[in-house]
């Protein structure tokens, strides 16, 4: 069992459930406290709601009923996020696959490959919701900076965060999988033969020279005729 094998699938399933807590949040964005007026009441902002709450503990959600009036850089996010998660989900069923200690996947060179592709699948996984995230957070702090924007404004909410360590986790595991390669041919599967239990009599006619070592003397039976006397 390669535990750097190991490692990297936990690396790799952690992340991908980073990718998806992140894709599902509604804390992408929030609003500023420097600009807000009233200060107990703010904004969240996801992919695929708006809410608003405020210091009594009430929130209120509304999600975005058509895509045509989204912003481009929204949805540009949106497909982002979800061929990440999508990518994610098939290089954790690849990784299991291509793990040493499984019993599907074929001989150790076709489960190196596997584990291979994983790794490229995790990587590829990891790019895509880093760029997402990018994308995301680069238009809210231009917004932010702007001294000519006069729109509400916002900073960067958790899931943004969450998602760039989803991402990372994805990328060493992938990265992991990926040189796992030369494990699986260093460290091939030994193969262990039964040969049974050889009796003394077969070893014995293994070795007739060595009967001799087995001869047991006994006393001389023939006394001096003066014993007796």
């Amino acid at each position: 069992m390669s535990r750097a094998q190991i490692s990297a699938l936990v690396f790799g399933v952690g992340g991908l459930g980073a990718l998806v807590v992140a894709t599902t949040s509604n804390e992408w964005k929030v609003t500023t406290r420097a600009s807000s007026v009233i200060t107990a009441t703010w904004v969240y902002q996801g992919l695929w709601m708006n809410c608003a709450g405020n210091a009594l503990g009430s929130f209120h959600c509304r999600p975005h009923f058509t895509i045509f009036k989204i912003e481009g850089y929204i949805q540009a996010c949106r497909g982002l996020m979800i061929a990440a998660v999508s990518l994610g989900f098939f290089g954790s069923i690849f990784a299991l696959f291509g793990m040493k200690c499984t019993k599907v996947g074929g001989s150790d060179k076709a489960k190196a490959k596997i584990a291979c592709l994983a790794g490229i699948v995790f990587i590829l996984s990891g790019l895509c919701s880093m760029t997402g995230c990018s994308l995301y957070a680069n238009k809210i702090t231009t917004e932010f900076f702007d001294p000519l924007y006069v729109e509400q404004k916002y900073e960067l909410g958790a899931a943004l965060f969450i998602g760039w360590a989803g991402a990372s986790l994805c990328i060493i595991g992938g990265v992991i999988f990926c040189f796992s390669i030369s494990d699986n041919n260093k460290t091939p599967r030994m193969g262990y033969a039964y040969n049974g239990a050889t009796s003394v009599l077969s070893s014995r006619t293994k070795y007739p020279g060595r009967e001799g070592d087995f001869k047991t003397t006994t006393p001389s039976k023939q006394f001096d005729k003066n014993a007796y006397v």
